[in-house]
Parts: C-alpha cells; structure tokens; sequence
C-alpha cells in the first residue's frame, strides 16, 4: 500500500515496523541522497542528520531513507532487539505516519573492515524542486525472504550456498525489487543506482539472474559490495534508486 506521508513531501510503500519498503518523493519536491564521508555509531548519525536537515532548511519530517552498517548479521532474535531500538528513536522522532514506520533502510554487515558497531552510511532526506521534476525515490534493502515477514524458516533456499541456490535467491530478491519498484510508479528505466550485498559471488551469478531484468538500468552500472545482509542465513540483498542529486557529507 502506498501511503503519503505530506509532512515529508513523499509517499511510502508499507513494509513492517522497523522500516517501509520504499519511498518516492511527492509532486513538488525530490529525493537527495547523502552519503557520509566517515561513518558514525548510527545513533550520532542521526544528530547528525538533524543538523544537516536544519542547516538545509529542512525539518526531521523530510528523513526519508536510512542506510546502516552492522558489525555482523543478526540472529533473528537478535535484528529484532536492534530494530525495537531503532523504532523507539524514530518514534520519538515523531516520524510514524499512523501506526507506518514511513522510513526505507538497509542494514547489511562488510565482510571486510566492518565496523565495531552499528554505524550510519548515508541517508536521503526531500527537497522542494520544480513542477514535473523526474520521479526521484529510494527502494529498501531485501534479501531472499517473502515480503512482511521476519521469520527465519520462510527464506529461500535457506542454508545452500551453491550456484544453483545463489541463482534462486538472488532472482527472489530482483523479483522483489522489481514489484516494489512498480508499487511505487516506477520502473528499472528510472534506477540510477543498483547495489547488489553478497558474499557468494559465484561466477556469471550477475549475468544469469539480475542484469537480465535490469533493462535500461544498465546503462548506469551495478555496485557490489561485498557484504552479508543482516540475518544470519540471508545471503543475498539489493536495493536501489533513482536519484538526481548525490552528496556527501
């Protein structure tokens, strides 16, 4: 379900509690991503968004995407405690819509250098921008676990890292992408960004179970990082954009 979020100026897919599934900015303004020039423990980060938000002339209600860094994957349990954490700091935000965390996230754990807490990457936040301005919006990080559901036993292939298996979980997760992408009235023509989170890189995984359903995204090039998403056993994660305007801060 789509939902606005008119505070914010963008609309958002509903996902579960602790995130959205995706969000698209609203007639009027676009999505700015921004990316940390050195990551912080997440909870400074968002001090640090706060400050930004305000030096840009932007209030919280314009947060609309997180990005995280974790040490490790999570037991389930575990993502569980993190997420009630993460909840309650943007409950007291005052950023739910409803009883609808609006916020898209990933969360994923570098298999090289992770950090020794959960950190901030980046974040992306609206803007006011010009009549009929392209459509600008972030998609949530997925791994290969049906839709709405933090239960271990329902991920695919659970447990097989082989090429066969990596195929199936990885063609779920671009499945997955491509529906959200479409709930939010865009299409892979629009992607300007395509990141790809596994450690399972076997060879031609790329070529036979996501690029071919990419389309015009192509052309912009897809982004690997070698990282785990962050349950233990989900062993494939992608999210995407499309954004106007990158930034570093």
């Amino acid at each position: 379900m789509l939902i606005d979020n008119p505070r914010g100026g963008y609309h958002f897919l509903t996902g579960i509690s602790p995130f959205s599934s995706g969000v698209v900015a609203s007639d009027g303004h676009e999505v700015v991503h921004a990316t940390l020039d050195a990551h912080v423990p997440w909870r400074q980060g968002f001090e640090l968004i706060d400050a930004h938000l305000s030096a840009t002339g932007r209030g919280r209600p314009a947060l609309c995407a997180i990005e995280l860094r974790c040490p490790e994957p999570y037991s389930m349990p575990g993502f569980i405690e993190f997420n009630a954490g993460y909840v309650e700091l943007i409950r007291s935000w005052d950023l739910y819509v409803g009883d609808h965390n609006p916020l898209a996230r990933t969360n994923v754990a570098p298999a090289h250098g992770p950090p020794s807490e959960p950190v901030l990457h980046a974040f992306s936040y609206t803007v006011e921008a010009e009549a009929g301005a392209p459509t600008t919006f972030v998609v949530s990080g997925a791994g290969e676990i049906p839709e709405a559901t933090l239960d271990d036993n329902e991920i695919v292939r659970k447990g097989e890292t082989d090429p066969e298996a990596m195929r199936e979980k990885a063609g779920h997760v671009v499945a997955t992408m491509g529906s959200r992408l479409a709930a939010l009235g865009a299409g892979w023509g629009q992607v300007t960004t395509t990141d790809v989170y596994t450690v399972f890189m076997h060879e031609g995984l790329l070529e036979s179970a996501v690029i071919g359903q990419m389309g015009a995204a192509t052309r912009h090039g897809l982004r690997w990082y070698r990282s785990r998403p962050p349950v233990i056993d989900l062993d494939f994660e992608m999210d995407v954009r499309g954004i106007r305007h990158e930034i570093t801060v």
